[in-house]
């Protein structure tokens, strides 16, 4: 069996009196793309940092490209940190030259590769600029050249897509997927699950420090009955009829879309023939539940106190607002 990039075993980190991560085991297979979702606060960053080796443990094992720390690795990872920090007056060219050469790469093509990856970002005219003269978009895109630039076999994003435009955060999806396709190992922390669904391979949901999903899309959804059929109804719909069917526990009235929310028990798929023949319906289909269904399913289940489903509504909220504004 392969070495995982990361192997995290029965790790536990406590700040005080608070439990950051609790007791978590990760195992992030070489050349996949893993999302860890959940809402702020969730021990996402800790997790991340542990792996990094800005923080240690209070107990567990922590393995990163089979070696006891990331420390043993650091010129074959690219880090980009959720608190983002560059050298305010150092001029951006002359800083990932700099960087590139930390992690070993060497001077001949350096130019070339510095002005390539700037011309790419839309920053081809940054390169004499100091730092702090950036935006903090821009800043934030000089900070992922400096995580890729040396072409790392795993690369760390905390919170990649955070404070950055639909536009950008569209382009930035196109390179964590050059990347990935590249063979790379790739881990990002997010809070926008619509993100995380779009690119990964594999999502590990984080809550209360600990983890209560790790498998893929398709599998984690697949775990989840759908118990809902939607349809675009024709002329002279009737929705008292279909409130009255004992197999529809409630109904929701899109502007286009009929939703029909079913009882425990119901068979989506079979209720589509009768939905069907009991309604004039241009299309109809079985509501495939979103990772924000699921993981809201899992945090209501494990009996969420008022400010942790705050914290989960907040980020659903948020990944709406960038889902509206064109972000996915």
């Amino acid at each position: 069996m392969a070495t995982p990039a990361i192997d995290m075993r029965g790790v536990r980190k406590t700040f005080g009196p608070k439990v950051a991560v609790d007791d978590l085991d990760l195992a992030v297979p070489a050349g996949t793309l893993v999302g860890l979702i959940g809402p702020n606060g969730a021990g996402k960053t800790t997790a991340i940092r542990m792996v990094m080796s800005i923080i240690f443990p209070d107990r567990g094992d922590i393995r990163v490209l089979g070696r006891a720390s990331a420390v043993e690795s650091k010129d074959r990872i690219g880090y980009l940190p959720e608190e983002r920090g560059l050298y305010k007056k150092m001029k951006v060219g002359p800083f990932l030259k700099y960087v590139a050469r930390l992690k070993g790469v060497d001077d001949a093509g350096l130019e070339t590769k510095v002005r390539g990856w700037l011309e790419r970002l839309g920053l081809s005219d940054c390169y004499r600029k100091k730092s702090e003269e950036l935006s903090k978009g821009m800043q934030q895109k000089v900070q992922f050249i400096a995580s890729v630039i040396h072409e790392p076999d795993l690369l760390i994003l905390d919170e990649p897509f955070s404070g950055l435009d639909p536009v950008n955060s569209r382009l930035l999806r196109q390179l964590i997927d050059e990347q990935h396709r590249a063979g790379r190992t790739i881990v990002f922390s997010t809070h926008q699950m619509s993100q995380a669904e779009a690119l990964c391979d594999r999502i590990v949901m984080i809550h209360r420090g600990r983890k209560v999903l790790d498998n893929t899309p398709g599998e984690i959804r697949s775990r989840f009955d759908p118990r809902s059929v939607a349809f675009e109804p024709a002329d002279g719909f009737d929705a008292a009829a279909l409130r009255a069917m004992p197999e529809v526990a409630g109904v929701h009235e899109g502007r286009s879309m009929i939703e029909a929310r079913l009882r425990d028990g119901v068979d989506a798929a079979g209720m589509i023939p009768r939905l069907a023949s009991s309604f004039r319906v241009r299309r109809i289909e079985v509501v495939r539940p979103s990772l924000e269904d699921v993981f809201i399913e899992i945090v209501q289940g494990e009996g969420a106190s008022e400010e942790e489903r705050e914290a989960l509504m907040a980020m659903v909220r948020a990944d709406r607002a960038t889902s509206d504004a064109g972000g996915d």
